[in-house]
Formats: structure tokens, C-alpha cells, sequence
């Protein structure tokens, strides 16, 4: 695996660069402000991702070894490919990003072109403990009837984390239930 190159930038194009290293030229998909500030050096560094698919091996790079690894974790989200993930990055600085994640604020990925709510609030729930969030349900114990109960107390209007403070409630009365049950009591709790 390609985990980090240093050379001389050849070309650069619309989310890619075409970096020189020995003679050979290595297409890397890089974040758009990674491409406008590594144009002004002689050398660059990119710590890379080699992403493997059936009729393609795609390079991603990242100026520090930071952002590859906030990349790598946005990739273990089910939906969210490289390009998207590349795409979530060049909306605000990885720390920035963190930041929003782990305290269940959706507003910068709903910015990213192809993430809706349903998305944005579906990598919050997977990456939100990861990022140091307290919203009080361990992802990783997360039922479907628990994801749908978020999804729809979302769509009514409730912010994640009260809808997360919510069904940690719910699940001390009613862990077994059914989403339409979870929904039902959730509401009941929060109409008091």
C-alpha cells in the first residue's frame, strides 16, 4: 500500500494533482485547499489512501497524517464513499469538522452536494463516540428500531441531542420495543 509520497506537483486539476515522485507521475485526489496552498511549494508531502474498487486503484491525499485519519474514519460510514468524504473535508477544517460531529451539529455536512439530513444525522451517529460526543447511547449497541426512533424524532422537528437524550429514556423502560413503540413513548416524554 501507498501510504505517503513527497515530490514535485506536475499538474494540478479540478480535485486532483498529478504529483512527480522519480519519474513517475501519481494521480492523488486531494481536498481543493490542499491543492491551492501545495502549488506555491517546490516539494509536497501527501500522506495517502489507497482506495481499492474493482475497475480502479484511487489515491487520496492529505497534507497531515490528521486529516487522512478523520478521511479513513469518514469511509467507515455505510454510503459514504472517498469522493464524498473528500467532499465533507473541503468544507471546513478537520478540527472544525470534529468538533460539529461530536457535538451532533449537522449543518456543515447538510452543505456538502449529495448529504441530506438522513445522512448527515446517520454519520453523526456512527462517528459521534468516536469523536469524544456525549450523546449519552453507545453507537455501537445501536438497534435499527433505535436509528429509526432518532430518524424520525429528527424529522419531527427535535435536535439530535434531545432526541438521543430521549431514547437513552426510552430504552430504560421499553429496550425490547418496537420502533413504532419507541416513537410513541419518546413523544409521550417529550409532549410533558
Amino acid at each position: 500500500m501507498i501510504s505517503h509520497l513527497t515530490g514535485d506537483i506536475i499538474f494540478s486539476g479540478n480535485r486532483f494533482v498529478i504529483l512527480g515522485v522519480g519519474g513517475v507521475g501519481y494521480k492523488i485526489f486531494t481536498a481543493m485547499t490542499a491543492i491551492r496552498a501545495d502549488l506555491k511549494k517546490a516539494r509536497v508531502s501527501f500522506w495517502t489512501h489507497l482506495a481499492v474498487r474493482e475497475n480502479a486503484l484511487d489515491l487520496y491525499g492529505f497534507l497531515t497524517r490528521a486529516e487522512l485519519e478523520f478521511f479513513e474514519l469518514l469511509i467507515t460510514v455505510s454510503g459514504i464513499g472517498p469522493k464524498t468524504a473528500l467532499g465533507i473535508m473541503e468544507i471546513a477544517p478537520t478540527d472544525t469538522l470534529k468538533k460539529a460531529i461530536a457535538s451532533g451539529d449537522s449543518s456543515y455536512l447538510t452543505d456538502v452536494s449529495g448529504i441530506g439530513k438522513k445522512n448527515a444525522h446517520k454519520i453523526i451517529l456512527e462517528l459521534q463516540n468516536k469523536l469524544g460526543g456525549d450523546g449519552g447511547i453507545q453507537d455501537d449497541n445501536l438497534r435499527k428500531e433505535d436509528i429509526e426512533t432518532l430518524e424520525a424524532l429528527e424529522t419531527l422537528g427535535y435536535s439530535i441531542r434531545e432526541a438521543r437524550e430521549t431514547l437513552k429514556r426510552v430504552n430504560e423502560k421499553h429496550s425490547d420495543g418496537t420502533a413504532q413503540e419507541k416513537i410513541k413513548a419518546a413523544l409521550k416524554m417529550l409532549g410533558k
